[in-house]
């Protein structure tokens, strides 16, 4: 199948594309790496009269170091995260994810922004960024609002985002010392979808403490109150019967496959975080 008929639209300015999209009235897109939207676009389940391509806005582009946090433009692409291109984001966990985002002609295109706005469930920056208590910049004919990253979903390709609201920056705690990070997800073969995937960010010297589960078939799922106890009680806290308890509890429904397998996600990301490695997690 082939896209229905739309006006195509390419703006260099931020500003430019939030006008472009409140004069559409509800009936614009944005695009930005479309390796997600232009699939869509052919198979006719998303329509818009107008597609506002933002993929070479220079402000979208720019990655900076501002204090304890790393501003991400929302047209980085995940190759650019992967290969260290911004100093800011060079150690940073999230070169290890982007690395394993689908395949790398996807990666050469795709972007964070686009990723987030998608809301794929099974997404890896969907579950990656709620876990690192990121922030997402929006901007409208009405202002600027930040919100957080796992308020963004409100269910499985559905998002807070307005019809005229423009994803235009992503802020994410920038790495410490005491730093510890772990993402594991399980594919069927490698560059696919995963079928479960769980995040891990502990970090004492912030006092965050952060397990969560994607692929759920909706928003990432946070397991607070088990973060906590491993934060507070490190390793015998997070035995098996530790994890399968709280994933039990947080996927009800599912079947007993299902948790096993989102039950190692979470060993996984704990044992390749290291968070164990430091006595005393918590304060």
């Amino acid at each position: 199948m082939k896209a229905a008929k739309f006006a195509y639209t390419r703006v260099f300015d931020v500003d430019e594309a939030i006008e472009v999209l409140a004069k559409a009235g509800g009936t614009a897109k944005a695009m930005s790496g479309s390796q997600s939207f232009g699939p869509m676009l052919n198979l006719r389940l998303a329509r818009p009269a107008q597609v506002v391509d933002v993929a070479n806005i220079p402000a979208l582009r720019a990655v900076s170091r501002k204090g304890e946090w790393v501003e991400i433009g929302a047209a980085v692409t995940h190759a650019e995260i992967e290969d260290g291109v911004y100093p800011p984001l060079a150690t940073h966990p999230m070169r290890q994810v982007a690395g394993g985002i689908a395949y790398r002609a996807i990666r050469s295109r795709g972007t964070v922004g686009g990723s987030l706005a998608h809301a794929d469930p099974a997404a890896d920056w969907v579950v990656t960024l709620a876990a690192l208590g990121a922030r997402i910049v929006l901007r409208s004919p009405r202002g600027e609002r930040t919100i957080e990253a796992d308020g963004l979903m409100l269910g499985a390709y559905t998002t807070v985002l307005e019809a005229d609201e423009l994803i235009v920056a992503i802020h994410v705690p920038s790495e410490t010392p005491t730093t510890r990070w772990g993402y594991h997800k399980v594919c069927r073969k490698p560059g696919e979808f995963a079928e479960a995937s769980a995040a891990v960010y502990f970090d004492v010297s912030r006092k965050r403490a952060r397990v969560v589960l994607g692929a759920a078939d909706g928003p990432p799922i946070l397991l607070n109150e088990f973060a906590a106890e491993v934060a507070s009680k490190g390793a015998q806290a997070a035995g098996r019967d530790k994890v399968s308890a709280a994933v039990g509890l947080a996927l009800p429904d599912r079947d007993g496959i299902d948790r096993k397998l989102f039950t190692a996600c979470v060993e996984r990301a704990l044992e390749q975080s290291d968070v164990f490695s430091n006595h005393k997690l918590a304060e």
